[in-house]
């Protein structure tokens, strides 16, 4: 007797029960009105998420940065708003995350964070109103409980469509197309749940008395952000890889359009608050945290390691909890990193670590032992294949402590390998220790308010701002100026200190 049919009754009735569940899973949505699926997550769920990943979030993106005032502030703004929502009643819990990058992001349950990154490229209290205002929609739109919702009936119907696929003779490939569509559903907002966001933060900064047109200005210096990091990246074609665009799918076109959808009355007199939202972020940390180091021009220094190194000119330096690269001219490279303490305390000879552990399998040639500012250091050569090209290596290692080891890469291409060679010597040997007095004194570079006097102009007040390239064009993205956009007398303005 065949089980092949019966098979097929059970699997078609697992998948119409699905259908079931999800036709009979709708809820009325708290802010919208309209029918939205979220079977597979209630409210209380939602709570419950977003208070068991919050302390993940913290880890993930620097900690909360330790300003009382200024997250005191945010939080007011931001449960204003909250309270002017369809879930006034919802415990909001506000957090300015201490990273650099330009983000925002919400959680389940009313979990909202910014960035001191996105903090220092906004103007106005209306600016940051506005990207609350829009975080506080996706909570309010209980999008993450549609999202996961639907994606975890994708996944139930997959599997149930896979045991009829496999009783149908339908090839395997089938199901793994439409399980990675159910996977794409996590990955981030839609332009759909982004525009209903964006209209329910018109609705709400319009109820507390802010222009909706914040969130279009605010787009825009976003974008002029975005691509000046992927100008000083040396890849301007890249700039969505710089942006939180990359997670929320908008344009100043489709915020304009919600503006228009929210049909909201027009605001008489919008407060934008610029000088105390100012006023709040003046010394806050721009750029890197002084426990990953910190890139001052060319000079890379890390206080808690207790290092400090210059590369050449001609190369921008990258930060990143795992290494250091600068990127200089025609693809040429500086990678620094360090081995884990477990390695190191087993290395005893540093030149044989670099013969045969580090550059063994590169086919390193030419191993020395040099000195480097009092540090046992050894160092090699060779010539290999990369994405890059034909590139000439050198690896030098040195030791600094017991269980540290420090390294660097440098890559070059053959045609350009001669002209570096003292240069990159140079950063070698630029390599040193920190005093204990040195490294206490280390501070990462701050926001500071000047005001602009007659005959101020962008490039002069950008000049003393500690950058190795692009200081006219940083200034203006902070101020949201346009190139060679006249400054006005007695205005403040945003510039870099260290």
């Amino acid at each position: 007797m065949s089980v092949m049919p019966a098979l097929a009754r059970i699997a078609t009735a697992l998948l119409l029960s699905t259908f079931a569940l999800a036709s009979g899973g709708c809820s009325t949505n708290p802010a919208t009105g309209q029918q939205s699926f979220t079977a597979f997550m209630s409210p209380a769920e939602e709570a419950r998420v977003g208070a068991q990943e919050h302390p993940k979030i913290l880890k993930e993106f620097g900690g909360a940065y330790a300003d009382r005032g200024l997250t005191e502030y945010v939080t007011q703004i931001g449960s204003m708003i909250a309270r002017n929502s369809e879930l006034p009643d919802l415990k909001f819990t506000f957090t300015v995350l201490n990273d650099q990058k330009v983000n925002a992001f919400a959680l389940p349950g009313g979990y909202v964070y910014i960035t001191r990154g996105l903090l220092a490229v906004a103007e106005t209290e209306a600016e940051m109103a506005g990207v609350l205002a829009h975080e506080i929609g996706h909570i309010t739109a209980r999008h993450s409980a549609q999202r996961y919702s639907q994606a975890m009936a994708a996944n139930i119907g997959m599997t149930v469509l896979g045991v009829i696929g496999q009783i149908a003779g339908v090839p395997a490939a089938a199901g793994d197309l439409a399980a990675f569509g159910a996977q794409a559903v996590l990955q981030g907002y839609s332009r759909e749940q982004e525009l209903e966001a964006d209209m329910l933060g018109v609705r709400y900064l319009s109820r507390v008395g802010y222009s909706p047109d914040a969130m279009t200005s605010f787009f825009k210096k976003l974008d002029a952000h975005t691509r000046l990091e992927a100008r000083v990246a040396g890849n301007p074609e890249a700039a969505d890889r710089y942006s939180i665009m990359s997670t929320h799918p908008r344009t100043a076109d489709r915020i304009e359009q919600a503006i228009r959808l929210a049909n909201t009355a027009r605001v008489e007199n919008p407060r934008t608050n610029r000088d105390v939202y100012l006023s709040h972020i003046a010394g806050i940390a721009f750029g890197d945290d002084p426990k990953q180091g910190i890139r001052r021009g060319r000079e890379f220094v890390h206080p808690d390691l207790g290092f400090r190194f210059t590369v050449p000119p001609g190369f921008t330096l990258f930060n990143s909890p795992k290494q250091v690269v600068a990127r200089g001219p025609e693809q040429a490279m500086i990678v620094f990193d360090m081995t884990d303490e477990k390695k190191a305390r087993t290395v005893s000879d540093v030149a044989a670590y670099v013969a045969r552990d580090w550059g063994g399998r590169l086919g390193i040639q030419g191993v020395e032992r040099i000195d480097v500012n009092g540090m046992e250091s050894a160092t090699g050569t060779t010539r290999m294949r990369t994405r890059a090209g034909t590139m000439d290596v050198r690896l030098v290692a040195l030791r600094g402590g017991p269980d540290r080891i420090f390294r660097m890469i440098f890559l070059t291409p053959p045609t350009l390998t001669q002209k570096l060679q003292t240069d990159l010597q140079r950063t070698t040997y630029s390599f040193r220790r920190l005093t204990p007095q040195q490294a206490a004194e280390v501070r990462p570079l701050t926001i500071k308010l000047v005001t602009a006097k007659a005959g101020d102009t962008a490039e002069s007040l950008s000049q003393a701002m500690p950058f190795e390239s692009y200081r006219r064009e940083w200034f203006e993205v902070l101020n949201g100026l346009q190139s060679g956009q006249p400054l006005v007398p007695g205005r403040t303005y945003k510039t870099v200190t260290d």
